[in-house]
Formats: C-alpha cells, structure tokens, sequence
C-alpha cells in the first residue's frame, strides 16, 4: 500500500511563491505518472501538472504554465511543485497523485493553498 503525504501548503500573498511536498512510502521510480491536482470551492478537481517516467515533457495546465514546476527526487521518494507568482484563482485544496505501472492510483490527502493580500 502506497501512502502519500502533502506538505508546504499555507497562506501567501499575490505574487508570492510556495514549495509543496509529496513524500511517498513507496519507491517513487516505479511510478509511471506523478501529479498535482487542484480544487478549488464548488469546482471540479483538475489536473495542474504531472511528470512521467518515461522521456514526456511534463504537462502544465496552462494557467500555471511559466509559474509553476514539477520535478521529483527518486532518491528521497518525493515530488515537488513550484509555485511562483501565485494569484488568488490558485486558492484550491492541492492533491498529489501517482500511478503504478499496472494501473493503480493514489492520492495524497491535500493541503489548502490561499493566496491572499
């Protein structure tokens, strides 16, 4: 049983920037997909980007694209997402994600992002 853990999430104000944290119990390289997600009150949950273990460019919702940034580190099973110049309609509940190589999936339990002067 994978186990995902969110952290770095909290309160920032426009223009500012937070580092969120995925840690896995598991071996993260043996993820074939890895995500964040986002949802925001009375919205959908949607797809913010997601990194692959094969050689696919990384997907980037377009709204983030050029603020935000999805990498992973194998050797501290954790994956990241960088946000810079954070606007109020980033204020969402964020979720990580992953997926096994035969299928499965998995989900962090969130961490509340507000951006707010």
């Amino acid at each position: 049983q994978v186990q995902l853990v969110e952290s770095g999430g909290g309160l920032v104000q426009p223009g500012g920037s937070l580092r969120l944290s995925c840690a896995a119990s598991g071996r993260i390289f043996n993820f074939n997909v890895m995500g964040w997600y986002r949802q925001a009150p009375g919205m959908e949950r949607e797809l913010v980007a997601r990194i692959t273990s094969g050689r696919s460019r990384n997907y980037y919702e377009d709204s983030v694209k050029g603020r935000f940034t999805i990498s992973r580190d194998n050797s501290k099973n954790t994956m990241y997402l960088q946000m810079n110049s954070l606007r109020p309609e980033d204020t969402a509940v964020y979720y990580c994600h992953v997926r096994n190589s035969v299928g499965d999936d998995y989900w962090g339990q969130g961490t509340q992002v507000t951006v707010s002067s």
